[in-house]
């Protein structure tokens, strides 16, 4: 797709120079030393290199190096150093990128960010792409809360049924069960069935049958009532069921995991909870924010006389 010339994709033409920049510099370096080499190499006048957005205050170059390099990132052109040292990855050293080869990766990840949230618009790829540079110029890339990407929920939530049913088997592998196996899927159930062994110890396995559910807001009891049926048809012994959804349950299906210990019900609150804790398909990041209470006390301060 080719670019509107709104001039508001600016940062976009960086994308191939900080390629360049790190060939240059050996393949690492600080974003500043980057950032003197690109004013450099490209003639960038002081008045523009410490051009601020009105808004936020952000120096807008160094925001744009910030946001290029963060696609890079994606493209897995760059390293995700965590270190404030950008570095080039085998892939990068290979790579020489012109403003519409750059364009071209901008929109694809456009793409990919507008098909992954839950509440898909008919918006063009264009509208999406406003969107986005609009919270580009409002946000520095390393901010937690900027809300470029969807979020792990809405990730899960826009997941086909059995994408997700595979990624809950995956999920399950990463917490020690072992023989996981799904049954095929059925038009009534709209999803599949699976069986695993959790293995306890070295002397105990037990039998595990789990059900895997997109649901967006509460699972209704019936559900739960015909998963408990399902699961003693089951021609193997079961001792334990684990229902997995993204949407909440009901008073009545908790009230019923508590009067049976074979059953287990994982919302969506605690399943992003387990991603989370095996670093499943996330990663984290460490924000600093100020202390508040332990700078009160020097506020107000008066200077010795």
């Amino acid at each position: 797709m080719s670019k509107k010339k709104t001039g508001k994709t600016e940062f976009v033409r960086w994308f191939g120079p900080i390629l360049d920049s790190l060939r240059a510099l050996s393949g690492s370096a600080k974003p500043k030393e980057i950032m003197r080499w690109i004013g450099e190499q490209h003639n960038i006048p002081d008045e523009v290199l410490n051009e601020r957005y009105e808004k936020t205050g952000l120096l807008r170059f160094q925001n744009q190096l910030a946001w290029a390099r963060q696609y890079l990132v994606w493209e897995e052109l760059l390293s995700a150093s965590k270190y404030g040292v950008w570095a080039l990855t085998s892939k990068g050293w290979e790579t020489h990128l012109n403003e519409h080869q750059a364009n071209e990766i901008f929109y694809k990840w456009v793409k990919v960010f507008q098909n992954l949230r839950k509440d898909k618009t008919s918006e063009t790829v264009d509208a999406e792409a406003e969107k986005i540079i609009k919270i580009q110029e409002e946000a520095d890339p390393d901010l937690s809360k900027n809300k470029l990407k969807p979020t792990l929920m809405e990730i899960l939530q826009n997941l086909s049924p059995p994408a997700f049913e595979q990624l809950c088997g995956r999920l399950l592998r990463e917490y020690d069960f072992e023989n996981v196996e799904f049954s095929p899927s059925t038009s009534q159930d709209g999803g599949i069935d699976g069986l695993a062994t959790l293995k306890l110890n070295s002397f105990v396995n037990i039998n595990v049958f789990f059900q895997c559910k997109r649901f967006a807001d509460v699972v209704p009891i019936d559900k739960i009532h015909a998963f408990m049926l399902l699961m003693d048809a089951q021609p193997r012994n079961i001792e334990k069921g684990v229902f997995i959804t993204t949407g909440s349950f009901p008073k009545a299906a908790l009230e019923i995991e508590r009067h049976n210990p074979r059953l287990d019900l994982i919302d969506g609150d605690q399943l992003v909870e387990m991603f989370e804790k095996v670093e499943l398909g996330v990663s984290p990041r460490i924000v600093f924010e100020p202390d508040l209470p332990f700078f009160e006390q020097y506020l107000g301060k008066t200077p010795p006389s």
